[in-house]
């Protein structure tokens, strides 16, 4: 069923400490080829120390400067939106002109409670980062019509379906979509992908950068995975080849410390098998991308899995000993 008028959009982009890319995120976002009284931009600062707000108010949105982490703001955006189609648009991203028309159509389906559109690099001249891009693709290639989750990257829910579903959980400082995303799914609801929608996002552009993003995902995937069991098994989005990646490390250093022990020494040859097997999957998956794409430059990804397993394992771990210490006390 199709509605005569567009649907009224609060487009909401969270920001902490993104002078680089907050003016072309709200630049694309107020370029949108949308009615103009139909949509309306609200930053959310999370208590940016650089020059976030200042650019921000530049632009004539809404701008919040409240300390509260993504999931925190999101929620409290809500109150203050004053349309039914919440729009969620990082702050590292910018969306074509035609975004808001080519994703909006999808919302007439009663059944529908958001849509997303692709993920393109923006920073694409760092090797690195269009690395990360490549990865990116061929993960969302995987989506069909529909999905049961999608990053906030860019994206449009029904206000009215996301607080059916409880809202933003604020625990989970990152992986907050995935827990929405079957949160929403559960309740019978499903969210349309519009590859022809293209969003840019400018990635990760040093290891040193990635890894700390990736620890930060380790460390609440944990905790996502004993809130949704389920989720452990993977979906289109993240496979279980991602998920047991830090198994495999764990159990590569495992083999290794109990094989000082004299009797357990065969341990190490099996610590060695187990590295060796992930270094052929990690090369595998690496030239499988890059010959996809034509691009040698997605070879890099053999590094760029290594670096995220490590994060995800010392994040898992991290909140591990986290929680056994407050259950200590």
């Amino acid at each position: 069923m199709e509605q005569d008028k567009p649907f009224k959009v609060s487009i909401i982009v969270a920001a902490y400490n993104s002078q680089d890319t907050i003016e072309e995120c709200l630049k694309s976002i107020l370029a949108q080829h949308y009615p103009a009284d139909f949509f309306e931009v609200i930053v959310m600062d999370g208590g940016s120390k650089d020059s976030t707000v200042k650019l921000s108010q530049k632009f004539p949105i809404k701008v919040v400067s409240i300390r509260l982490n993504a999931p925190a703001a999101y929620n409290y955006a809500m109150k203050i939106a004053a349309y039914p189609v919440l729009g969620f648009i990082d702050a590292d991203a910018k969306v074509e002109v035609e975004w808001l028309n080519k994703v909006t159509p999808h919302l007439a389906d009663p059944k529908v409670a958001g849509v997303s559109g692709s993920i393109e690099t923006w920073n694409a001249e760092n090797p690195w980062a269009k690395s990360i891009g490549y990865e990116l693709k061929n993960r969302y290639s995987r989506i069909g019509k529909y999905t049961g989750r999608i990053a906030t990257m860019n994206l449009l829910l029904k206000k009215g379906v996301i607080e059916e579903a409880g809202g933003w959980d604020e625990q989970l400082p990152s992986q907050y979509d995935t827990d929405l995303g079957f949160r929403i799914s559960a309740k019978g609801y499903r969210i349309a992908y519009e590859p022809s929608a293209v969003c840019y996002h400018f990635n990760r552009p040093t290891l040193k950068a990635y890894y700390r993003q990736q620890l930060q995902y380790g460390k609440n995937t944990l905790k996502l995975y004993f809130k949704h069991g389920r989720l452990a098994k993977g979906d289109e989005i993240t496979d279980v080849g991602m998920n047991i990646q830090p198994v495999l490390l764990l159990a590569i250093v495992a083999s290794f410390l109990l094989g000082i022990v004299p009797a357990l020494r065969l341990l190490w040859a099996a610590s060695g098998l187990i590295l060796l097997a992930t270094t052929v999957y990690f090369i595998y998956s690496a030239v499988k991308i890059a010959v996809k794409f034509h691009d040698s430059t997605a070879l890099r990804l053999f590094v760029l899995y290594f670096v995220r397993s490590v994060a995800w394992f010392v994040g898992a771990v991290t909140t591990t000993m986290r929680y056994l210490s407050r259950r200590g006390k």
